[in-house]
C-alpha cells in the first residue's frame, strides 16, 4: 500500500481572493470553512477523490524567495493557448523565471504571485 497526495496547503494573505481564482481555475468549488482565515477547495464530487483538495491557511508572513514546490495543470477540455487566456483572464499573470524560450509550458503566476505552470494538454494513458 502506498500513500497519495490528499491536500495541498498554500499560505496567503487573502484565501478568499485565491479561493474564487483556483475554484475557476480547477473547476473546484469551496469545500469548508475552519474558523477565519482557512478554506478548504476541492473537486465537486467532495472529499477523497483522486484529485487533492486545496487549504488556503491566510497568513501575514511574507513570502520570500520562489517556492520550491508550486502547482503544474494542464487543460481538459481545449488547447494550451485557449486554456492560457482562459487563466489570464482569471487574473493569472505571465512570470519569467528564466525559462527558454522553446519551453513547451507557460509559467504564470496567481492573484498573490505564486508560481505555477500551464502545461500542454496530456492525454490519459492507454
Amino acid at each position: 500500500m502506498a500513500c497519495r497526495i490528499s491536500e495541498l496547503v498554500l499560505k496567503c494573505r487573502e484565501p478568499e481572493v485565491l479561493a474564487r481564482f483556483w475554484c475557476e481555475v480547477l473547476d473546484f468549488v469551496v469545500l469548508d470553512r475552519e474558523g477565519e482565515g482557512c478554506i478548504e477547495i476541492g473537486p465537486r464530487e467532495g472529499f477523497g477523490g483522486p484529485q487533492p483538495t486545496i487549504f488556503l491557511i491566510r497568513t501575514d508572513e511574507p513570502t520570500i524567495g520562489h517556492a520550491r514546490l508550486h502547482i503544474d495543470v494542464n487543460a481538459t477540455d481545449r488547447d494550451q493557448d485557449a486554456e492560457l487566456e482562459r487563466l489570464l483572464g482569471l487574473g493569472a499573470e505571465l512570470v519569467d523565471i528564466g525559462q527558454p524560450v522553446e519551453a513547451s509550458w507557460h509559467v504564470l503566476a496567481d492573484p498573490e504571485g505564486n508560481e505555477f505552470c500551464l502545461l500542454k494538454r496530456r492525454l490519459d494513458p492507454v
